[in-house]
Order: structure tokens, then C-alpha cells, then sequence
């Protein structure tokens, strides 16, 4: 590809470009972590991306799908995207292996506001595979420079065998992360938390809420409960942003399949101020 063309796809939201699977990494029964890099060395260099941001991943001869993305570079190990078999696009994805090619398009979206909660207590909330939009957060604070406030994240899944990332969580709490686990079916051998994600909330110590944040990830359900728990505890609703999860077809924000009230998930988030996408939250079959 020349340069010309490199240029081409960094301006045309519609042109994609070729990757390569580096790497995959299977994190438990149906999910698994692709690692992708460009075939073309100007446009790994030219690609950026903010944590929060998505990608449209294409699968020759069967569609393409939104897929956040969870971390890594470009140029090194590559582009880390968390995929769950769930349809045609993803299964036909979970048949290709390390060294296949697919096609990218973006990054495309609204990202977590790093910049505007720097000097923040940030507590991150995920849920299930949830965790795979905020993992690029945990990356961001534990890699950037020291902050001078907290990194938390409240993390539950069904069982202990399903929790993402589980191989990472002693590097990243060796970094300053503080970290706290429920599932809702533990094993004998279990020792952690037991129960829904918003009790994790409900217990959160050494937090003030006049200086924190709060990232939110996973089931809209577990979400709603673990805002109300918050802002029980006194953390404002401006205070508080969410990722949402719609069908995202076209990610430009013309085919209208991902639209919530005014808004279209694809353009205007997935990441959200509470306060501002709450009320339609609120409304059935949006």
C-alpha cells in the first residue's frame, strides 16, 4: 500500500485497513483476545486511539462488527481487541488464528475523560467482559506518569473461571491498582467477594466523593445499580460516565441502528456522561 493510500484510509472513515492477527489469546470458553497489527508500517505509525474508542473489524465474505478496543499498540504487540462468540462475524472470527488477516476501520467513538479526571480518584465498575473497554484505562493510569490519586476497579463475573484479564491482575495491582473481585457462583477454593457488583460499591472505603469518577462497563442492569449505589454515597451523576452497548452497523452514524433518543452510540458515545444519557436510559426498547 502507498502512502497515498495509507492517507486515504486515516481520512475516509468508510476505507479499511489490512491487518494481521499477531497474536490470540484465549481468556476462557468462547472469548478471546486478538492482538492486530497493520500490514502497512504508515499506518500503524499514523493510528491512534483513545481508551474508551472502538473499531470496526472485517471479516472477508461475511460483515464486519464493533469491537472495543482493549489496549496494546499498533507497532509493538498490537492492537488488543476482546471478542465473545457471539454471531456469524465472530464466530467466522474465532476460526481464524495467528498470522490470518482481517480488515479494520476506525477508532471510532467518544472515550473516558482521562484527561479531565487526571488529578481524579477513578473508580472503574465492570461487568463480565465489560472489563475489555476499561482495560485500556488501567493501562493508561498505571503506564502514564505517577498520578497523585487512586486507581480502583470493582470487577464481578459469574464465576471465578470467567473472570477477564484474571492473569494480569497481580501485575497490575504490583503497579498501584486496587482491586476487588465478586462472582456470583464461587468454587471452594474461592476467597474473594461474593455477590452483585453494586454491593462492591456499597463497601467502597477511602474514597471521597467530591474527588472521584466513576467508569462504568457492563450489563446496563448492573450499571443502573451500581450508579444508585453511588450516588447514595453522595458522588454526583456528573461525576459518573458509562459505555453503552447498541448495534453498531455503519459506526459514522447514518444507518441508524444504534440511535438512543438524539444521540447515536456509534458517533456520540459509547462513553457517556450519566447525567446526560440518563433519561433515555430510562425508556423501554431504546
Amino acid at each position: 500500500m502507498s502512502a497515498l493510500a495509507s492517507a486515504a484510509i486515516a481520512d475516509n472513515p468508510w476505507l479499511a485497513a489490512s491487518v494481521r492477527i499477531a497474536d490470540v489469546v484465549t481468556e476462557f470458553a468462547g472469548v478471546a483476545t486478538y492482538y492486530l497489527q497493520f500490514d502497512e508500517p504508515a499506518r500503524a505509525t499514523s493510528y491512534g486511539y483513545a481508551p474508551g474508542q472502538f473499531n470496526m473489524l472485517y471479516v472477508p465474505g461475511v460483515g464486519e462488527i464493533a469491537i472495543s478496543i482493549s489496549g496494546g499498540l499498533a507497532s509493538r504487540e498490537g492492537l488488543a481487541h476482546t471478542v465473545r462468540v457471539a454471531g456469524n462475524v465472530t464466530q467466522s472470527l474465532a476460526r481464524l488464528g495467528k498470522g490470518d488477516s482481517l480488515a479494520l476501520r476506525g477508532p471510532y467513538g467518544s472515550a473516558w475523560p482521562l484527561d479531565e479526571t487526571r488529578d481524579a480518584d477513578i473508580v472503574l465498575v465492570a461487568g463480565g467482559i465489560g472489563l475489555a473497554p476499561l482495560r485500556a484505562v488501567v493501562e493508561a493510569r498505571l503506564d502514564g506518569p505517577s498520578p497523585r490519586a487512586s486507581t480502583t476497579l470493582l470487577y464481578g463475573a459469574r464465576s471465578p473461571d470467567v473472570l477477564l484479564y484474571d492473569r494480569e491482575f497481580a501485575g497490575w495491582t504490583g503497579r498501584g491498582l486496587h482491586l476487588q473481585c465478586t462472582v456470583d457462583r464461587p468454587h471452594r477454593l474461592w476467597v474473594g467477594h461474593v455477590g452483585a457488583v453494586p454491593l462492591l460499591v456499597d463497601r467502597l472505603s477511602g474514597i471521597a466523593p467530591a474527588n472521584c469518577a466513576l467508569f462504568l462497563c457492563g450489563p446496563e442492569v448492573m450499571m443502573r445499580y451500581s450508579v444508585r449505589s453511588a450516588l447514595a454515597r453522595g458522588v454526583r451523576k456528573e461525576q459518573i460516565w458509562v459505555s453503552l452497548e447498541r448495534n453498531m452497523q455503519c459506526a459514522v452514524g447514518l444507518c441508524g441502528h444504534c440511535q438512543l433518543g438524539p444521540a447515536f452510540v456509534c458517533q456520540d458515545g459509547p462513553v457517556f456522561r450519566y447525567d446526560k444519557i440518563e433519561p433515555y436510559l430510562d425508556v423501554e426498547d431504546l
